[in-house]
């Protein structure tokens, strides 16, 4: 029994180790459409991730059900709301451990979110707080699921002050209704 004891033992510690391990393969930031917003004005924000070479992501709607989705979670800070949001469409890939081609994202991938100021909202910079949640895999293993944490700051100024456009090559592909 002490044998079966040090046996299973040794063999989970190593799997352990490699979670605990586990390599960071999804990096991102998030970004504002403009340098600043208005009160009563609607912004749009995106996170920007990028996914290492080899590895891939599950599409936001995953084609098979028991995946994991790729979600982006914002929290309200009020006076910010959060809109619409926006996700790429997947490519589909074949992998080595599937019958049939799995839909993905891969490189950098770019999320989009409406963010809505209140017409009452005073000037001042807040902190838009959340996650970028996602499993990432390569064509021989997954990695757990995890979260890629989030800030934004976002700077409300009066209307006498113009706000200019920002972070374009981002946003040019985001379409919102």
């Amino acid at each position: 029994m002490r044998k079966l004891l040090i046996i299973l033992v040794s063999l989970t510690i190593p799997a352990a180790m490699a979670f605990a391990q586990a390599p960071k393969v999804v990096s991102g930031h998030m970004v504002l459409d403009a340098d600043g917003v208005h009160a009563g004005s609607t912004a749009k924000a995106a996170v920007v991730a990028d996914v290492a070479d080899g590895y891939h992501i599950n599409d936001h709607v995953p084609s098979l059900d028991y995946l994991i989705p790729t979600e982006l979670k914002l929290d309200a800070a009020p006076p910010l709301t959060i809109g619409d949001t926006r996700y790429p469409k997947g490519a589909p890939q074949k992998f080595t451990f599937l019958e049939t081609p799995i839909s993905v994202y891969q490189g950098q991938v770019v999320v989009g979110a409406q963010i809505k100021v209140a017409s009452d909202a005073k000037p001042g910079t807040y902190e838009l707080k959340g996650s970028f949640d996602y499993q990432a895999c390569n064509d021989r293993a997954c990695l757990p699921p995890t979260s890629l944490p989030l800030t934004l700051s976002v700077r409300v100024v009066p209307r006498s002050q113009a706000v200019k456009p920002a972070n374009a090559d981002v946003f040019h592909g985001l379409k919102f209704n």
